[in-house]
């Protein structure tokens, strides 16, 4: 049996064994023994997964290849007490999951082959469970790739890029070219790597850091003191010297010394801010 790559789902299989392996050993050797591969479809990813880690857990959207991993895998569902490799198929959407449900309190590691339609929800889903999610490695557009490991200064460096590198240091390992995939994609993809943070807290309001990213970025040409208007700050703040900075030009230090800068300005509406 073999599975058709289905337009409306963002299908693009992956057929180099060398880049699947590639992948599968940007995960590091680290005391966690769970992985949650996102979106295996015929599981080129997946035997190489096995290969390095005792539990593997898959979720796929698509129905045809959700049957095809289950014939060609073996698949265990009961609690084995022995290091016995084992793999768990579960067909659903990841966007949807609760993954304190999911992993149990686990710590797991996240990749995949995302489709691209929905790769940077991923990103933003796993930064929310971040609590959980002590490393993240995938493919991704290499556009969107580059934006998330992208430092400040650039004109592709964004929300995604500072939400990302706020809890996980970010790393881009390598570009594939469309040859190896079926059907062939249009651009380039790039595989990157985030760890998180030993700290992964902030010392800021987090929904307030969100916000301010936010709604910076949202008028990214325009100065801070113009594109934080909605935070009705006070005179003196709109002085200070971060605010005749244009958001790109800011560091996520310099993004959470903002949040603070505005958590504790006098005079701002604090029903705004909230």
């Amino acid at each position: 049996m073999t599975v058709r790559a289905k337009k409306h789902l963002g299908q693009h299989f992956l057929t180099d064994e060398n880049v699947a392996e590639k992948i599968a050993n940007a995960l590091t050797e680290e005391t966690y023994d769970h992985v949650l591969e996102i979106g295996p479809g015929m599981g080129v990813l997946t035997k190489y997964l096995l290969q390095k880690k005792p539990k593997v857990t898959v979720m796929e959207l698509d129905r045809d290849s959700v049957v095809y991993l289950k014939e060609t895998f073996p698949v265990e569902h009961i609690k084995l007490d022995t290091s016995a490799e084992k793999l768990t198929i579960i067909e659903g959407d990841f966007l949807k999951q609760d993954l304190n449900a999911l992993f149990q309190g686990n710590q797991t590691a996240i990749i995949g082959n995302f489709p691209y339609n929905i790769s940077s929800q991923i990103v933003f889903k796993a930064i929310e469970y971040r609590h959980l999610v002590p490393e993240f490695s995938g493919m991704f557009q290499k556009e969107v790739a580059k934006r998330i490991a992208e430092k400040e200064g650039s004109k592709i460096y964004g929300i995604i890029s500072v939400l990302t590198q706020a809890f996980f240091d970010v790393e881009y390992l390598f570009t594939v070219p469309p040859g190896v995939f079926n059907p062939p994609p249009k651009v380039d993809s790039g595989v990157i790597r985030l760890i998180r943070k030993q700290d992964y807290s902030l010392p800021v309001n987090e929904k307030l850091f969100f916000r301010v990213v936010k709604t910076s970025f949202n008028q990214r040409r325009k100065m801070l003191r113009s594109s934080l208007k909605s935070f009705n700050l006070s005179v003196t703040l709109k002085e200070d010297p971060i605010f005749a900075k244009r958001p790109e030009q800011l560091s996520v230090q310099e993004f959470i010394v903002l949040t603070d800068k505005i958590a504790n300005d006098g005079n701002r509406d604090n029903e705004s801010t909230s």
